[in-house]
């Protein structure tokens, strides 16, 4: 009789340490696989690099931007850039003069 109750509690035992091993092993799958896993930390690292190059070209574009912005204030506007948009805008241009359209 005491083999028989010690083979239920064998079994239970076995069965949770099967659980506890599979636990274990999806949770070493996704440390390697997952979406914040090794395996996708150079996509990660690559996506990064990428946006960091965006916000500076972005960066950039917005300060030429304010530049020109604050050349157009109505207090007090440069001269240059008011020729240049008169022109533009009306299509005068001196004979001498060359034309080079900005982007």
């Amino acid at each position: 009789m005491r083999g028989g109750t010690k083979t239920p509690k064998l079994a239970k035992e076995q069965a949770t340490q099967a659980i506890a091993l599979c636990c274990l092993l999806i949770m070493a799958a996704l440390t390697l696989v997952g979406p914040s896993g090794l395996l996708a930390w150079s996509d990660n690292s690559r996506l990064l690099q990428q946006r960091q190059k965006e916000v500076r070209d972005l960066t950039a574009q917005r300060n030429e931007l304010r530049n020109r912005v604050a050349l157009l204030n109505p207090s007090h506007v440069d001269p240059d850039i008011a020729g240049e948009l008169v022109r533009r805008n009306l299509n005068v241009v001196h004979p001498d003069e060359m034309v080079m359209l900005l982007k």
